[in-house]
């Protein structure tokens, strides 16, 4: 159960949330976006009824973009968060993805397209969602992204099954060559924007901005990295990244400042994106998501933090083909 305190602070208060435009689209998005791969299991166990309340939670204090994807949890989350909708599916602008399906499983092919959204709608208990991407697009062949994936979710967005379609990935590059080539809606880009990087601003917003390309920010906190808990264990940055991220939490503990609280007001702040997308599974999560953007920005323990990861700021690491780096 949550501390009185926190139920007491949640009862208590009007929403403040703000919203903003998703480039060309009709869609007002809450600047804080409620991601739902740990309803999942991607990050540990949750319950489901926990999960549930999380996500009215989101709802009753103004969050209304969710996003999910089939390979979060293998279709759990998807299903997870469809239950959790039920009654509740006209208050929100609702995400998912296709192309994605494990973490060496990917399909872009036009009919696994096709299948992937009806498997989508039915775990997500409607009959449409507002915005689908294509997943993690640096693990496919790109001239099959742009000739057969994106026409057959145009097709899907014919037929009235999505709103609005896009492309997630981590090489910035990449999403920009696809922008490029093939007119798309949105663009969720993570790890690019925050404490310990923003190459997002220089290399993709301008591409986005003149293109009308809705900016979606994604993993605020690195995965893990920028919270007292650390990496897990997967988490593909280098050592050096890891500790030099370790030295700055261990600063901002002694100085009696949550890192993670820094870290989201900080990506909150930036107006070149929509939204931020936040991973959310318990009621705890979602209020401590919503203290950080009502927090004051303190852009002294910024710069303080940005001083100590120097060394490792803007590095990154491998993901997806080769050809596609």
């Amino acid at each position: 159960m949550l501390r009185s305190s926190t139920t007491a602070w949640a009862s208590k208060r009007a929403s403040h949330m703000q919203y903003r435009a998703l480039g060309k689209t009709d869609l007002e998005v809450s600047v804080v976006a409620f991601g739902a791969s740990p309803l999942g299991g991607v990050y540990g166990f949750t319950g489901p009824e926990e999960g549930k309340r999380a996500v009215h939670l989101a709802i009753d204090e103004g969050i209304n973009f969710f996003d999910v994807s089939p390979y979060y949890g293998h279709g759990l989350a998807e299903y997870r968060l469809g239950a959790a909708l039920q009654g509740r599916r006209n208050k929100v602008i609702l995400a998912t993805k296709c192309g994605r399906y494990g973490a060496n499983e990917f399909d872009f092919s036009a009919h696994r397209v096709f299948a992937s959204m009806d498997e989508s709608l039915d775990r997500l208990n409607t009959d449409y969602v507002d915005l689908l991407f294509a997943h993690d697009v640096e693990f496919g062949d790109l001239s099959q992204i742009v000739e057969e994936t994106i026409p057959a979710m145009r097709r899907l967005q014919e037929l009235g099954k999505t709103r609005y379609i896009g492309v997630t990935g981590f090489p910035l590059r990449t999403l920009i060559d696809i922008a490029r080539k093939v007119p798309v809606d949105a663009i969720l880009s993570y790890c690019h924007y925050n404490l310990l990087a923003d190459d997002l601003d220089a290399v993709l917003a301008p591409v986005a901005e003149s293109r009308g390309i809705g900016l979606i920010n994604a993993s605020p906190l690195h995965m893990g990295m920028l919270t007292e808990q650390g990496a897990p264990d997967w988490h593909p940055a280098p050592k050096e990244m890891r500790e030099a991220a370790r030295s700055a939490v261990e600063f901002c503990k002694h100085r009696g400042c949550d890192i993670s609280d820094l870290a989201l007001r900080f990506c909150f702040d930036y107006p070149k994106v929509a939204t931020t997308l936040v991973g959310m599974a318990t009621r705890e999560q979602v209020l401590k998501s919503l203290r950080a953007f009502e927090a004051l920005a303190d852009p002294q323990m910024v710069r303080k933090v940005r001083a100590i990861i120097a060394p490792v700021f803007n590095r990154f690491w491998s993901s997806g083909r080769e050809e596609n780096q």
